[in-house]
């Protein structure tokens, strides 16, 4: 019988979940949205033939069809212009005063909002924002938690004296009001949130790192390497991380979705992306001065992080259960 490798033993375990398996889904699903959103919902065409050329407005507005009203110009069904659009006809900051607070239909699915902008249009878009910041911000927060654990758990001493405080001092921060407080001064965009975010977060996984590696480094193999001459760089990297970093992809599905929350909740307050930025917090913020006239405003964002923010958590409970059955309530 043929020795099955780790990953596949972990996929069969991770299959067994249903709603793993159907968060994985939806998790895939909002990463097609989030880099096609280009295509799924514009007001500029996705191919164009103007004056015998060929254009691409969606993607690059060339000098040629740079000042053309798009909408205008389809309208007039001249000869010889071919204008092909995307499912959505409306991008994230297509304007519309004659719109505003529409309720859903078949024009607008999920309703406008109070500047006549095309609610669907904005969360497609918004879902970018939301992958990137809950990605990069975790990317952050992993590295510096590896590099500080694994210093703290494999050297010990006075490494691990310092580094230890140094997350007990940071764990003793509420985390939200200290992004806030960090905001205030360097000002809030998209970048500033993945920094902020990720310099922020990297306590849980530091810890983690620090105690698979306590773990691991006096096992037998470890102990081989070292007094086989290996240099601590070899033992980190080809013996000490690849065995401690499993539990720390469980820990970095938790953290993305932790991330999209705290973006959607600064967006929402008005320290997030800027306005001209769709973002479903902002999209969120709109609807508490409709409330009573536009349920819409509310559904649409509000279900969009609850599904996402819920997915990756199931996500992380399923590979939880697939790397470590015994933990498996």
């Amino acid at each position: 019988m043929q020795e099955q490798s780790y990953i596949s033993i972990v996929w069969r375990q991770f299959k067994k979940g249903r709603l793993a398996v159907a968060s994985l889904a939806v998790v895939a699903a909002l990463f097609v949205i989030a880099i096609f959103a280009p295509f799924i919902a514009n007001d500029r065409p996705l191919v164009m033939r103007y004056k015998g050329g060929t254009y691409f407005p969606a993607l690059h507005l060339s000098k040629d069809v740079r000042d053309i009203d798009f909408r205008a110009l389809a309208g007039k069904n001249s000869d010889g212009i071919f204008m092909l659009f995307a499912p959505i006809p409306y991008g994230p900051n297509t304007y519309d005063l004659s719109r505003i607070l529409d309720g859903p239909s078949r024009e607008h699915l999920f309703g406008t909002d109070g500047e006549g902008r095309d609610v669907l249009a904005e969360l497609i878009w918004g879902s970018r924002v939301s992958v990137s910041v809950g990605f990069v911000a975790v990317g952050i927060a992993v590295l510096i938690g590896i590099i500080l654990g694994v210093i703290a758990g494999y050297y010990g001493g006075a490494a691990d004296l310092v580094i230890s405080r140094l997350i007990e001092v940071m764990m003793c921060f509420p985390t939200f009001f200290l992004i806030l407080a960090v905001l205030a001064f360097i000002g809030p965009s998209i970048y500033n949130i993945m920094v902020v975010i990720g310099f922020t977060s990297w306590t849980g996984t530091a810890r983690l790192v620090r105690g698979e590696c306590l773990k691991y480094r006096s096992r037998e193999f470890i102990v081989a390497a070292k007094v086989a001459g290996a240099k601590d760089r070899r033992i980190i990297f080809r013996h000490l991380l690849p065995n401690a970093l499993s539990p720390v992809l469980v820990v970095a599905t938790f953290g993305v979705a932790s991330a999209i929350l705290v973006e959607a909740s600064l967006s929402f307050l008005g320290f997030g992306v800027p306005p001209t930025t769709a973002s479903w917090g902002s999209v969120l913020s709109q609807a508490q001065d409709f409330m009573d006239v536009a349920w819409w405003l509310t559904l649409a964002p509000g279900f969009a992080i609850f599904l996402t923010v819920t997915a990756y958590n199931l996500l992380g409970e399923g590979l939880r259960d697939a790397i470590d059955p015994n933990l498996k309530t």
